[in-house]
């Protein structure tokens, strides 16, 4: 009999197990093992027990397992089946690797490109090659790809990779007293490379290094609906000024500069030089295959007028394709596709080169750009950021901007590249996949291609009477000394068509007791309290200075007042709101001293608040990220 009641129980007990009360609910999302492509149609089951769903086409799924003893088993077409242990976790993320593993590249393609190069020298002052050189290159434009696989090949990744990267040090500005210091100096950054490259280490699982985030290129990473300019000028400026999210005795300053929109029917003639890097270095998918995908893009942009050039590096530096017309894209994608890597890396020829092809066929009137992708590991001839930056900067007085994107990840060289898209008057963007490639070619195509002003410098003078300190959010490496303000000569960023620059000051009214401006009087100076001026409702004064892309080399100044606000503005706009997010959230990835305590969910709260129209769904994939690094600072 008591066998019969334990045969009877028996189903109840497993029935209990997989009851939803006793459940436990797991979600994340699944990538392939490179974490460039979120995997959709992936099925997410539970070993030993029918249970099962599907990612959506953000790659996340949400399950419930009946315990923490549970295993997840992620399978799907193409790819390796690979199990994964619940025990006490509720995220789990995971990467799975690509069933196919071919070869990267055919050893006859690897020949034939360092062949060229031991052929290949490139005499800059004659701008001439010999008949051997010429048909070298020849060949090599119409040597076949023998491996269609190649652009499959997927790398497996590790973060081990991630060791021989190079950042600049950033030291954060501190707050600053306008008695002392009433000027603050500063070149505008359009830059948004440190988004997307902060995104590749979100994505992998890693908080990224602090210097790798540079608070500006969050900011700018968002674009923001500022007024289109009314006067002859061609941008407009906007300020706002509400409460601090991360401390709420302190103004935030919110200064906001939108780019005149051109239509790209209208946009002038393009003289392109693209100067790709090809060398060993760039030998995986998320680099020379992911680069080649993402010119294709651009190619696709192109008008009849404009003209595109191909220059390649590695161990030497070589033309691959003549101007050619935008019309005639068949010949430019099948230059683009003949491409393979090997061999060292010559960029400061590959430097030359372009520069001198871009002026032997300068437009008058025209954007004259080189754009330069590569992993920035320059390792032959003019290699030290030093002489990078003065190469560079001999070249950029020929009317020639640089827009800079770099590609892959291990030996990623972002200072370097950095330095470049500064020193040579043009914009930086890292492509970490073929929806960034997209983004930055194809929706900012105006922005990233079309300078409409340059040396574009701001300069605020604070209000003593009504400011006790304040702090330059960001910009770190863009700050100039004041007298360089009024200086022509000294150059600045660059404006492009339809670009927003988003800046912020953190601000300390008078009266507010702060430690950040607790100091004991001092014994040797005149201890004065500030006198009243006639400027009492006065908080700053934001100047603004530019010249034109071409011609007078004069620049224009425009001035505008803020006023102290009559009352706290307790409900800012949209605008605000979020450039006030990412703000917050890259000095939480950066561990400030400025950072107050403001936490992931009051920065994704605001963000939440502020998403506004999001078409291409970048700011929610913000928002995922902030979650993502809210659950990692957790777990160290």
């Amino acid at each position: 009999m008591k066998l019969k009641w334990i045969l009877l129980l028996i189903p109840a007990i497993v029935l209990a197990s997989y009851s939803p009360k006793g459940t436990i609910k797991v979600k994340g999302t699944v990538y392939d093992h490179t974490g460039l492509f979120k995997l959709d149609g992936v099925e997410v089951s539970v070993k030993k027990a029918k249970v099962s769903v599907k990612t959506d086409a953000d790659g996340f799924y949400s399950i419930e397992v009946p315990s923490a003893n549970s295993v997840l088993v992620f399978k799907k077409s193409g790819y390796e089946t690979l199990e994964k242990k619940v025990a006490s976790k509720k995220v789990i993320n995971v990467y799975l690797k690509s069933a196919i593993r071919p070869e990267i590249i055919v050893k006859d393609e690897i020949t034939i490109v360092e062949e060229v190069y031991e052929a290949y020298e490139y005499d800059a002052v004659s701008d001439k090659a010999s008949g051997k050189e010429k048909k070298a290159f020849s060949n090599m434009r119409s040597a076949p790809s023998r491996n269609p696989m190649v652009n499959t090949y997927m790398p497996v990744y590790s973060p081990e990779l991630q060791n021989n990267e190079d950042y600049a040090v950033i030291k954060e500005t501190g707050f600053q007293r306008p008695a002392k210091a009433p000027l603050s100096t500063f070149s505008i950054d359009v830059d948004a490379a440190s988004y997307s490259n902060v995104r590749r280490f979100l994505n992998k699982g890693q908080l990224p290094p602090a210097d790798a985030v540079r608070i500006e290129e969050m900011v700018n990473y968002f674009s923001y609906d500022y007024p289109q300019p009314k006067s002859n000028d061609p941008f407009s400026i906007t300020t706002e000024i509400a409460p601090v999210p991360w401390n709420e005795k302190h103004q935030l300053v919110h200064i906001g500069i939108q780019g005149k929109k051109i239509d790209t029917k209208d946009l002038p003639a393009s003289n392109l030089v693209f100067l790709l890097d090809v060398s060993g270095s760039m030998n995986s998918v998320n680099k020379l295959p992911l680069l080649k995908s993402a010119f294709k893009l651009l190619v696709e942009q192109l008008r009849p007028e404009d003209k595109v050039s191909i220059v390649v590096y590695a161990g030497a530096a070589g033309l691959v394709l003549e101007p050619t017309s935008g019309k005639e894209k068949s010949k430019i994608l099948a230059a683009l596709n003949q491409l393979s890597a090997g061999g060292s890396t010559a960029g400061g020829a590959g430097i030359e080169l372009a520069y001198a092809k871009a002026k032997e066929h300068f437009v008058k009137g025209g954007n004259n750009r080189i754009i330069l992708a590569t992993d920035g590991d320059f390792n032959v001839g003019s290699s030290s950021n030093q002489a990078m930056e003065t190469l560079i900067e001999k070249k950029r007085n020929d009317g020639i901007y640089l827009t800079v994107l770099g590609f892959g990840m291990g030996n990623y060289k972002d200072s370097k590249m950095e330095i470049l898209a500064d020193k040579g008057n043009g914009n930086y963007a890292y492509i970490d996949n073929i929806q960034e490639a997209k983004k930055v070619l194809v929706n900012e195509f105006g922005g990233t291609m079309f300078t409409i002003a340059k040396d574009v410098k701001i300069q605020v003078e604070f209000n003593p009477e009504n400011v006790q300190a304040y702090r330059l959010i960001g910009y770190e490496n863009r700050i100039l000394n004041d007298e360089d303000f009024n200086n022509d000569k000294k150059d600045a960023g660059e404006l492009g068509a339809g670009h927003t620059v988003t800046a912020m000051y953190e601000v300390i009214p008078t009266g507010v007791e702060s430690s950040f401006v607790s100091v004991d009087p001092l014994k040797y100076q005149k201890n004065e309290e500030v006198k009243k001026n006639s400027f009492s409702n006065e908080l700053m004064t934001v100047k603004l200075r530019y010249k034109k892309p071409e011609g007078d080399d004069k620049s224009k100044l425009i001035v505008n007042t803020v006023n102290k606000p009559a009352k706290v503005n307790k409900n800012p706009g949209v605008n605000f709101r979020w450039s006030a997010a990412v703000a917050a959230y890259g000095m939480l990835l950066r561990d400030s001293d400025y950072s107050g305590d403001i936490s992931h969910e009051e920065i994704i709260t605001l963000a939440q608040s502020a998403r506004g129209e999001d078409n291409e769904g970048y700011r929610a994939e913000f928002i995922r990220l902030a979650q993502s690094s809210k659950l990692l600072a957790k777990s160290e």
